[in-house]
C-alpha cells in the first residue's frame, strides 16, 4: 500500500492510504467527543487511527485502545505512532493498536472499566446500494463486518457506569443510533446535527449517549454549520485549529 504523510496540527501526523484515510465527519467527532485528561479511551473501527492521534494532540488520556478488523489499517497506525513518537510526540506511545473484529472485544478486554468510546462506523445498512468492489471501502461504507447493533453491544459492556459512547451518522438513521443505544443500557443525552449551509438540510449527526443514565433530558445543540458566504464559519475554523492553519499554509 502506497503511505503518504497528512499534518493534524501541532507536529501531529498521521499515515493515509486511497482506501484508509480521513473527512470532516472524522475531525467533527474528535472534536466532539471532548475527552478529559486520565481518560481511559477505546475507539471502535479506528481506520488508520486520525481520531486516536488527534485526541493525544490536545489532551493527555490515560490511554486508547483502538480497534479494527483490518491489519492494514493497524499496521497504518503503528507506522504513525513510530513515526509521531520519533517526532518527539511522546503521548503517541499512549495508543495501543489491536488487531480485532468488534464482536470479539468484549471477551478480549475487561468490563465497565472505559470512560469513554468513540465510533464513526458504516453509514449503510449492510444490503443497501451498491457495494464497492475494494473490500477495505466495503467496511468503511457498509454494514458488513458489524452492525450498529454490535456496535452499541461492544461500546455498553466497555463502559463504566456512567461513561460515555460518541458516534456520528446520517441522520436518516436517528431513529436506529437512539433505539440501538437504549437496547443495551446507553441513554441518550448530548445531539448535534451538522449541515453544509445554512439552507442546506443536515448531512450528518453527532450523538452521545451515558451508560446507565436515566431516561428524561436531551441536550439538542444548536446546528453545526460548516460554511458561510466567507467560506469556513468560525466555529469551524476553531475545530480545524491548526490542523486547518497548516493547510491553508
Amino acid at each position: 500500500m502506497a503511505m503518504r504523510l497528512e499534518p493534524l496540527g501541532n507536529g501531529v501526523e498521521v499515515y493515509v492510504t486511497d482506501a484508509h484515510h480521513f473527512s470532516t465527519d472524522t475531525i467533527l467527532l474528535a472534536h466532539f467527543a471532548a475527552p478529559k485528561n486520565g481518560d481511559r479511551i477505546i475507539e471502535l473501527g479506528t481506520g488508520c487511527g486520525t481520531i486516536p492521534l488527534l485526541l493525544i494532540r490536545d489532551t493527555a488520556p490515560r490511554e486508547i485502545t483502538a480497534v479494527d478488523i483490518q491489519p492494514e489499517a493497524i499496521e497504518l497506525l503503528k507506522n504513525s505512532i513510530r513515526r509521531n513518537r520519533n517526532n518527539g510526540i511522546e503521548r503517541a506511545a499512549l495508543i495501543r493498536p489491536v488487531l480485532e473484529d468488534i464482536r470479539a472485544i468484549p471477551a478480549q478486554m475487561p468490563a465497565g472499566e472505559c470512560d469513554l468510546v468513540i465510533c464513526n462506523p458504516p453509514y449503510k445498512l449492510g444490503g443497501s446500494g451498491i457495494l464497492s468492489p475494494d473490500s477495505a471501502k466495503q467496511i468503511a461504507l457498509h454494514e458488513t463486518e458489524c452492525t450498529l447493533d454490535d456496535i452499541c453491544a461492544a461500546a455498553s459492556r466497555l463502559l463504566r457506569f456512567g461513561g460515555r459512547f460518541v458516534m456520528c451518522q446520517r441522520p436518516e438513521r436517528l431513529t436506529d443510533v437512539l433505539g440501538a443505544m437504549r437496547a443495551h443500557g446507553m441513554e441518550p443525552k448530548r445531539l448535534r446535527m451538522v449541515q453544509g449551509r445554512a439552507d442546506k438540510a443536515p448531512k450528518l449527526f453527532l450523538c452521545e449517549a451515558k451508560r446507565g443514565a436515566k431516561p428524561g433530558y436531551m441536550d439538542v445543540l444548536p446546528a453545526l454549520m460548516i460554511e458561510d458566504e466567507n467560506g469556513f464559519t468560525p466555529e469551524m475554523r476553531e475545530i480545524y485549529g491548526s490542523y486547518k492553519e497548516h493547510h491553508d499554509g
